[in-house]
């Protein structure tokens, strides 16, 4: 039997786990499906068609599922899709999606996210991301995996971020962010590759020093995007194995954002 505590309320129809934790004063909506392992502290509210993963641990006053901010959303049947393995912290807001665009907030899985973020509706958060407190994503933001934003970040919405980003302290991302930037300020700039970060996860020094020649070639030899990634495709030629690798996401990433990259 799950354990729920008597004043929370679970809706009939809601799909919860035998081991699922349900604290005190959490809500459970009727279309909410909770997997093995998950425990909602007290005072969490799941509502909409929220798809919850295994082993989460969700924090007090957490709102997960209620409907997007957007004025446009007239009740059509989206959704929020949370993984396995996330910490949500304190008072977190987290929206489903919208019709105008794949209807799915998702949030993958091994997250560490701190209290007071914001994840509107329709964004794409990936694995192994740390967004630090009062991180605001507005709506259909993309953030890549290993990706750590930190504290009062604010993103704009459609805003694409690369996988391995590290965002300083109140950064202000308008454009998208190429995967393995360091960058910070309002609006932010870019300081070179997250160096410490990617050894951090068993990037080489071969590995990085290829992604540095990279990074000089996008923002320190004067090119425009295109002449910068035609250097780049010949970059990557002469290179093999991870390193190649690499660069194939980072010119997969170039060619695919319509916002323009964040510059000096």
């Amino acid at each position: 039997m799950s354990l729920i505590h008597p004043t929370a309320l679970v809706e009939s129809g809601a799909e919860v786990a035998d081991d699922v934790e349900i604290g005190p004063y959490c809500t459970v909506g009727a279309q909410v499906r909770i997997d093995s392992g998950t425990r909602l502290l007290s005072h969490v509210s799941v509502q909409g068609r929220t798809r919850i993963g295994r082993d989460n641990v969700i924090h007090p006053f957490c709102s997960v599922g209620a409907v997007p901010q957007d004025k446009k959303y007239a009740g059509e049947p989206t959704e929020l899709h949370i993984g396995s393995r996330n910490t949500i912290r304190e008072c977190c807001t987290l929206n489903l999606g919208t019709a105008q665009d794949a209807g799915v907030t998702r949030i993958g899985d091994d997250n560490w996210i701190m209290a007071y973020v914001h994840v509107a509706h329709d964004c794409q958060v990936g694995s192994h991301v740390v967004f630090a407190n009062s991180t605001q994503l507005a709506g259909h933001v993309h953030v890549g995996d290993w990706t750590v934003l930190g504290g009062f970040t604010g993103v704009h919405q459609f805003v694409r971020i690369g996988e391995h980003v590290m965002a300083g302290i109140s950064s202000v991302l308008t454009q998208d962010v190429p995967p393995f930037v360091l960058l910070g300020g309002t609006p932010s700039l870019p300081h070179g590759i997250n160096a410490e970060g990617l050894r951090r996860r068993g990037f080489g020094d071969e590995r990085i020093a290829a992604l540095r020649r990279a990074y000089r070639v996008l923002y320190r030899q004067g090119l425009n995007l295109e002449q910068a990634s035609a250097q780049l495709r010949a970059e990557q030629a002469a290179l093999a194995g991870e390193s190649a690798a690499d660069l194939g996401r980072l010119l997969e990433f170039l060619a695919a954002s319509t916002r323009g990259i964040v510059r000096p």
